[in-house]
């Protein structure tokens, strides 16, 4: 089976506060895109194995994708195994979700090649023992995100716009980036202003509303950030952003001249370069 795994980026972000559990309580705009990683599935006698075209990814389990694959093996009694190839496309500390949409991914193949027969809540339900952002992978529907990731409100409306991501060659780790984050300083972007936005079709309200708390801090770490998001909005980009925790950086455009401008301005200065859009899908109803 083959089966595709859709990246993220968060057109608005705000850290709300430290949780007890050592958690943050967030509330976000999250939305998927087109970026994603190839993944092909097939039934074993038995086991988890794990290959990739990344040689830096772990393949035990440590893997997301291993460890979904687990839980639903020992949790209704799968008396077979499977083997998963990868092709990565989403790259790691980007703030794209990369790990997480691979585990939705899995979560949703294995439901269907063992005919499982279970909802969409229930899979989210059982990702988000492994990752946050598991249960929006699952859904991959623009929508305002709460807590620490498990509270989902969708919103119905698109969003048409082109997007450039670039990525520096150094990444952020999320657990730093919230470490370093002082919260009494923070910016906290109004996410149901951006919410408005997206469901009125607004785009000059999207730009204004972009936002993310996460952004200084990461930019500390990785001062690239910063310097790809002033010349992407040199280069004519309605807005710009870091993605999560970064490091990765989206720019939004209606002007697709502006798109390949970009492009081809960034494809020289930096490995991860991609054109890409907002996935426009209906959210399944098994």
């Amino acid at each position: 089976m083959k089966i595709r795994a859709y990246a993220k980026i968060n057109l608005a972000l705000d850290v709300v506060s430290k949780r007890a559990d050592g958690y943050h309580e967030l509330d976000m705009i999250m939305a998927p895109i087109t970026l994603h990683d190839l993944i092909y599935i097939d039934r074993i006698e038995k086991g988890i194995e794990i290959t990739s075209n990344n040689y830096r990814m772990p393949t035990d389990e440590r893997n997301i994708m291993y460890q979904v694959a687990k839980i639903l093996i020992d949790r209704y009694h799968i008396q077979f195994g499977v083997k998963i190839h990868i092709f990565k496309h989403i790259p790691t500390q980007a703030g794209l979700a990369g790990g997480s949409a691979d585990g939705a991914a899995v979560l949703k193949a294995m439901n269907q090649m063992f005919r499982l027969n279970l909802s969409l809540e229930t899979l989210a339900h059982i990702g988000k023992e492994v990752g946050a952002d598991i249960p929006f992978c699952i859904y991959e529907q623009i929508a305002l995100v709460r807590g620490i990731g498990e509270k989902l409100e969708f919103i119905h409306s698109q969003l048409n716009c082109h997007l450039l991501l670039v990525k520096p060659k150094k990444g952020v780790p999320t657990k730093k980036s919230f470490g370093m984050l002082d919260l009494t300083k923070a910016e906290h972007p109004s996410i149901l202003k951006m919410k408005e936005a997206i469901e009125e079709n607004n785009f000059p309200l999207v730009v204004e509303s972009l936002g993310n708390t996460l952004e200084a801090p990461s930019i500390d770490m990785v001062e690239d950030i910063k310097k790809i998001k002033s010349e992407m909005l040199d280069l004519g980009f309605a807005g710009a952003l870091m993605s999560g925790s970064g490091s990765c950086v989206f720019g939004l455009t209606l002007d697709e001249e502006i798109l390949e401008k970009g492009y081809e301005y960034f494809k020289n200065k930096y490995n991860f370069v991609r054109k890409t859009r907002i996935l426009q899908k209906e959210v399944e109803k098994y």
